[in-house]
């Protein structure tokens, strides 16, 4: 278990060089698909799976729109990938084990997704507490919001009150016990 631990952060470490020459998207998705999560390019409707099927062509050509990690071992380490992404408008984030509050926070620190992020889920992310989720309130154009099977939430009203002040116009669907 603790190899895999390793291998994962391994998967994980920001490689800023490989991002000067290829740029953020392209560097982004080498490092998404890595982790085992999809990406899909703007313009296109199927999801990217398969590293080695990675596109060619001229650099910057492909631009992230979305990204869903389900299963995913993308970790906080990893985030920096997620700066010069301009154009992703949906995250999906299932039963990442590694995903915490400090990956929301980092998320929603990030000033490209304040600008561009519009729908976000977390679902079945054991690790992710109400502090993780009141982080999301800096992603003021987000209009989406799913929340399911977050455990580590336990002030649901109190979490959902800040953000919705924070955010007046998300639409936010709970399925929380």
């Amino acid at each position: 278990r603790r190899f895999w631990g390793w291998l994962n952060a391994v998967f994980n470490k920001v490689d800023y060089e490989r991002i000067q020459a290829v740029g953020p998207d392209r560097a982004a998705s080498e490092w998404l698909l890595r982790c085992g999560a999809l990406v899909r390019y703007q313009g296109h409707q199927k999801w990217q799976q398969d590293y080695n099927g990675l596109p060619t062509g001229p650099l910057g050509k492909y631009k992230i729109e979305a990204i869903h990690a389900m299963d995913s071992c993308i970790m906080y380490r990893g985030f920096d990938y997620l700066d010069g992404l301009e154009h992703v408008t949906e995250i999906k984030l299932q039963k990442c084990i590694y995903i915490q509050d400090q990956c929301l926070q980092r998320l929603s620190e990030t000033k490209n997704l304040q600008k561009s992020l519009l729908q976000l889920w977390i679902i079945s992310c054991g690790n992710v507490t109400d502090k993780g989720i009141i982080a999301l309130h800096k992603l003021t154009n987000l209009q989406y919001l799913y929340l399911s099977d977050l455990p580590g939430i336990r002030e649901k009203e109190t979490t959902i009150r800040i953000l919705q002040q924070a955010l007046p116009n998300l639409e936010l669907e709970l399925d929380l016990e």
